[in-house]
């Protein structure tokens, strides 16, 4: 066996049907990365004239003058195989000190253990803590290994095992009952293109602000878009009001029971209705409750209608689509229009979309693996629930040092940037 170098054919014909396929590890992403300064190639691990193991590896410069490398949710191999692994890490090591690396890093998309919707683990469900152990065994270091923290890629995500089910099947009470009502309230789920990514980029600049954490710029979003959507990969969806269509509905409506109830009231007197009057007051004050609801419905829409114009943006979701599943990768909703969940819309339609498309899974991506009412993030998890699923451990993140010298100044100098950049996130500079 021995390592070689792929061409991007080679890497996609391997790695894009893979069971652990990612979109970290796809040719766009790669380029979006060497856009910003990293380095990418195509590693494989070659028997009989078969990848059997391989990944997409990035690398860039240390301020220390020596390379660090990185294999994003790889590698991508039968983890359970310890020979194969020891051969291909043993292989890596190798290559990396012959690169001038310092170390290189993983982060398997491989799932830990396998918990419950409450994050607990599910008793005989799957366990890889010996690739854990054996992993540590072969000298990786684990980096930020408790569940308060999170790893460079997230080590905690919830998602919904859609496999052979119906859309029936999957959705809760619940949501069904939420959907109803969006859809009698007018939301609407589209796609959205490149030239609409300002608009998304203001949603995330809205909820950077409200959970005080940086926002990224639009070309960040863009140059993204541009790597991943021509493979089909990142595609952008927004709920909407379209608020002319609901203020007229609403008008004509109230109309309608306007010119009803007053009917009733004439008829009524004109002794042409003849139920008693106690049952007839009861029907006549449902039919001006709902006059009231409307009402209420036409004072909201009305100055939105003024200053947004016929359409009004909800919420926004980029989403990220390849291998085995539908990736709900960034995104949220304005809080002023939080009561009318059009996040829960963008969700049942994409899951709707996987069930269609035969997706394995449909992932609603970061978690906090602290799931108590306290963690900051709880409110996030209790939504993601709320759609049934599960908790996802993930592996976790490896640093393997081929030079432990290096590696323990880059460490301490890691660290001290590190701690400056969350200052400075907290003080919005």
């Amino acid at each position: 066996m021995k390592l070689k170098q792929l061409t991007e054919e080679e890497f996609k014909e391997f790695a894009y049907h893979h069971e652990q396929a990612s979109f970290l590890q796809t040719i766009g992403w790669g380029k979006l990365k060497e856009d910003n300064g990293w380095k990418c190639e195509f590693i494989g691990l070659e028997k009989n004239k078969k990848i059997i193991a391989g990944t997409m590896l990035l690398s860039k410069m240390t301020p220390i003058k020596k390379k660090m490398f990185y294999a994003p949710h790889g590698f991508l191999l039968d983890y359970t195989n310890f020979e194969l692994l020891d051969e291909f890490v043993s292989l890596m090591k190798d290559y990396v000190k012959k690169n001038n690396g310092i170390f290189f890093k993983i982060d398997p998309y491989v799932m830990l253990v396998e918990r419950d919707i409450d994050g607990k683990k599910v008793e005989n469900g799957i366990d890889h803590t010996e690739v854990y152990q054996h992993l540590k065994k072969l000298g990786f270091v684990e980096i930020n290994g408790k569940v308060t923290e999170q790893t460079l890629q997230g080590k905690w995500i919830y998602w919904l095992d859609i496999n052979g089910k119906s859309l029936e099947e999957i959705m809760t009470p619940k949501i069904r009952q939420v959907m109803k009502k969006n859809e009698k309230n007018g939301v609407y789920v589209r796609e959205g293109s490149y030239e609409e990514l300002d608009k998304f980029k203001k949603i995330m600049d809205h909820i950077s602000n409200r959970r005080e954490f940086l926002s990224r710029s639009l070309k960040y979003y863009q140059e993204m878009y541009q790597a991943l959507h021509k493979e089909g990969i990142c595609k952008l969806y927004f709920a909407e009001l379209n608020l002319k269509e609901q203020l007229e509905a609403c008008k004509r409506e109230k109309e309608e029971l306007d010119n009803e109830y007053q009917t009733k009231e004439q008829d009524f007197k004109d002794g042409k209705i003849t139920v008693n009057e106690k049952k007839f007051r009861v029907r006549q004050n449902e039919l001006k409750n709902a006059i009231t609801r409307l009402e209420k419905s036409i004072s909201e829409y009305e100055p939105l209608y003024q200053e947004h114009g016929d359409i009004l943006t909800l919420a926004g979701i980029m989403y990220m689509i390849h291998g085995n599943e539908v990736l709900s990768f960034i995104g949220g909703g304005y809080s002023d229009y939080l009561e009318l969940q059009p996040a829960y819309s963008i969700h049942y339609e994409m899951i709707k979309y996987a069930v269609e498309h035969h997706y394995r899974y449909y992932n609603f991506y970061g978690i906090s693996g602290n799931l108590v009412e306290s963690d900051p993030m709880y409110g996030i998890y209790q939504f993601k629930r709320g759609f049934g699923g599960q908790v996802v451990e993930l592996m976790g993140e490896f640093d393997y040092p081929v030079n432990p010298f290096y590696y323990r100044i880059y460490r301490i100098s890691y660290d001290i940037i590190h701690k400056l950049k969350k200052i400075k996130t907290k003080l919005h500079l």
